[in-house]
């Protein structure tokens, strides 16, 4: 019950920060939110977990998950602000300001993958999952990386309306989450 009441608690700043998005079924951001709901759970039911054996498999591959998708979202919003060329003026109200891109970012780690920023919260998710597995919080793992993967292709529609032949011409040359392979 414990449990219920946190998530309910914390989903409020999850529901405000996506409130222009949660309106638009078409938005990237739609299906954001409903992965950021599920890695809240898979957080709130895990926590408990985080440093039990800190050193058998499970934990090492959770802490690898973890540190990846650190790595990523640092990484990708260092690009975002420094080759997107934000524009504060482009049409887009459910759009954080940070993805208000005016230019194509085609290096560094988007030269390899289309979405570093869903990546990390995949990873994030299959992290915070692995710290302690249950058939449930497996589910629900599943449903976050559904959302997740629904939020780039939404994206990627935004991105071809935006950019046109170019991102059309980007998506060819990259994967969408894992360089060389997806």
């Amino acid at each position: 019950m414990a449990n219920v009441i946190l998530f309910g608690f914390l989903s409020f700043p999850l529901i405000f920060v996506s409130r222009n998005a949660l309106v638009d079924i078409k938005s990237h951001g739609f299906y954001r939110f409903f992965g950021w709901e599920c890695i809240l759970w898979l957080l709130i039911s895990n926590l408990k977990y985080w440093f039990v054996d800190p050193f058998c498999v499970r934990q090492l591959f959770a802490w690898l998950f973890l540190f990846i998708a650190l790595y990523l979202v640092i990484a990708g919003v260092i690009l975002l602000q420094k080759s997107g060329k934000p524009n504060r003026n482009r049409d887009g109200r459910e759009l954080y300001a940070f993805e208000k891109t005016s230019a194509l970012i085609d290096t560094g780690l988007y030269k390899y993958i289309r979405h570093p920023l869903y990546a990390s919260l995949i990873f994030l998710t299959w992290g915070i999952f692995l710290k302690q597995i249950t058939v449930s919080l497996f589910l629900i793992s599943l449903i976050s990386t559904l959302f997740l993967c629904l939020t780039a292709l939404s994206d990627e529609k935004e991105c071809l309306k935006y950019f046109g032949e170019e991102y059309n011409d980007y998506m060819k040359h990259t994967k969408r989450f894992i360089p060389f392979i997806f």
